[in-house]
C-alpha cells in the first residue's frame, strides 16, 4: 500500500503541482477525520507519517488510571501493565489503532478529505499559475462558441474570449489555433476564471516582443501603441543603441518580421515610426505616411496645429478620421489637420515665426510635391480635432 500512496502521490504532485507535504497533511487530516467519526473524538489520537517511505502509524494516548470513566481517553493500570509492567498511575499509554478497523462511512469521510484537500490545492495553484500570466499572450485551441462569446482552451483550462474582445468581423472555426492576451484571471468555486482578448493594443507589444529579438532583449523600446483592432495600429519605437535602427529591426528584411505579426492578427495594417522626444516631431512621425509641412505643438495643453500640402490633407486625416485619429491617440495630443490654401486663408503662417533651429514643440517643414503626385480626388473635413 506504501508503494501504490508513494506513486499517486508523485503523479499528484507532477500533474497537479501539489506538493507531497500538503497530501501528507491531507493524508494526515483524513485519518483523525476517520478516527473522530469512529470513536466520537480524536483529541487524543496521533498521526505518525515518514515522508520517505509513506508508512504512518495511527495511535491513541491513553492516561492510565485506576478506574475508568472515559475509555476513549483512559486505561486501567491493570490493562497498561498488560501492555508494558513498567507502567504506573497517571502515565501517558499509546495504543495502536488499526485503520482497517474503521467503518465504511469513517472511511468514506477520510477519503473525501483528502479529494476535497487535493480540488482546493489544484484549484490554488492553477489560479497562481496563471495569475503569473496575466498580460501576457499565450496560445490557444477555439473549443465552441458560447453565445456570442468563445471558449478557448489554454492546455489544461479554458478560457472565455468575450464579444466585446473580439475583432470585428473575426470568425474562428472549432479547432482553430489562435494568440489571445490575457486579460484577467479571477478565483471561483470551480477554478480560475480566466478572460482572454484579440483586441487590447498590449497584445501587439506582445507579439512583437515574441517575434523581435532586439524588443525583448530591450534593444528596441516599444514607447507607444494606438490600435483600432482589425484595422491598423500605429506603434512608436526606438533604439537605446545608436546603431541599430528600431523602425528597420521592427520590419525586418523584406517585411518579414512584421509580416508574421501582420498574419497573426489577420491582416492588420502596422505603421511603425521613429519615436521622438520633441512632441511636433513624433506628431509628424504619426501622421506617416502624409507628409506635413508644419507642427505647432502646445505641451501645456496638449494641442497641436498641423499644416500639410493641399494634395495630403485627405491622407493625413485618413479614411473616416483613422489616421489622424490613432495620431492623437499615439501621441496624446489633439490634432487639428489644416491644408496649406486653409492656412493661408486663415493667416496660420503669419503667426508662425520659426527660426533655423526653431523652438521647442514647434518647428517647420518646407514640402515640394512630386511632379507624379497628383492631389487626392477625395476631400475630407478641414478641421480633424482627433479625440478618442
Amino acid at each position: 500500500m506504501n508503494k501504490e500512496l508513494m506513486e499517486s502521490m508523485n503523479i499528484l504532485e507532477k500533474e497537479y503541482n501539489i506538493s507531497k507535504d500538503t497530501l501528507l497533511e491531507a493524508i494526515e487530516n483524513s485519518l483523525l477525520t476517520a478516527c473522530k467519526n469512529h470513536f466520537g473524538k480524536a483529541d487524543n489520537v496521533k498521526v505518525i507519517i515518514d515522508p520517505d517511505g509513506c508508512d504512518y502509524s495511527v495511535y491513541m494516548e491513553k492516561e492510565v488510571v485506576e478506574t475508568v470513566e472515559d475509555p476513549i481517553t483512559q486505561i486501567s493500570l491493570a490493562d497498561a501493565r498488560m501492555i508494558a509492567p513498567r507502567h504506573v498511575l497517571g502515565d501517558i499509554v499509546q495504543i495502536p489503532i488499526d485503520s482497517h478497523d474503521f467503518g465504511r462511512i469513517a472511511t468514506q469521510n477520510a477519503k473525501n478529505v483528502i479529494l476535497q484537500k487535493i480540488r482546493e490545492e489544484s484549484r490554488k495553484s492553477q489560479l497562481s499559475e496563471w495569475q503569473c500570466k496575466e498580460k501576457e499572450v499565450v496560445t490557444g485551441i477555439v473549443q465552441r462558441y458560447i453565445g456570442r462569446n468563445v471558449s478557448v482552451d489554454l492546455g489544461k483550462i479554458d478560457a472565455i474570449l468575450p464579444e466585446a474582445e473580439q475583432v470585428k468581423g473575426e470568425v474562428f472555426q472549432r479547432t482553430e489555433r489562435i494568440k489571445v492576451y490575457i486579460l484577467e484571471v479571477k478565483d471561483s468555486p470551480k477554478g480560475p476564471r480566466i478572460s482572454v482578448s484579440r483586441t487590447h493594443p498590449d497584445l501587439v507589444r506582445r507579439l512583437f516582443e515574441a517575434e523581435i529579438a532586439e524588443v525583448r532583449d530591450g534593444t528596441v523600446e516599444i514607447r507607444a501603441i494606438a490600435r483600432e483592432a482589425g484595422s491598423r495600429t500605429k506603434i512608436a519605437v526606438s533604439s537605446t543603441d545608436p546603431n541599430v535602427d528600431p523602425v528597420g529591426a521592427c520590419v525586418g528584411l523584406n517585411g518579414a518580421r512584421v509580416n508574421a505579426i501582420v498574419n497573426e492578427l489577420r491582416g492588420e495594417k502596422i505603421d511603425i515610426i521613429n519615436w521622438d522626444d520633441n512632441p511636433a516631431f513624433l506628431i509628424e512621425n504619426a501622421l506617416s505616411p502624409a507628409k506635413v509641412i508644419s507642427v505647432v505643438a502646445d505641451e501645456d495643453e496638449k494641442e497641436a496645429q498641423v499644416i500639410v500640402p493641399d494634395y495630403q490633407l485627405s491622407l493625413a486625416i485618413g479614411k473616416e478620421g483613422q489616421n489622424a485619429r490613432l495620431a492623437a491617440r499615439l501621441t496624446t495630443y489633439k490634432i487639428d489637420i489644416k491644408s496649406e490654401t486653409q492656412a493661408r486663408e486663415l493667416g496660420l503662417f503669419d503667426d508662425m515665426d520659426f527660426g533655423e533651429e526653431g523652438f521647442e514643440g514647434e518647428y517647420e517643414k518646407d514640402v515640394e510635391p512630386a511632379e507624379d503626385e497628383v492631389p487626392a480626388e477625395e476631400t475630407s473635413e478641414a478641421q480633424a480635432e482627433t479625440e478618442e
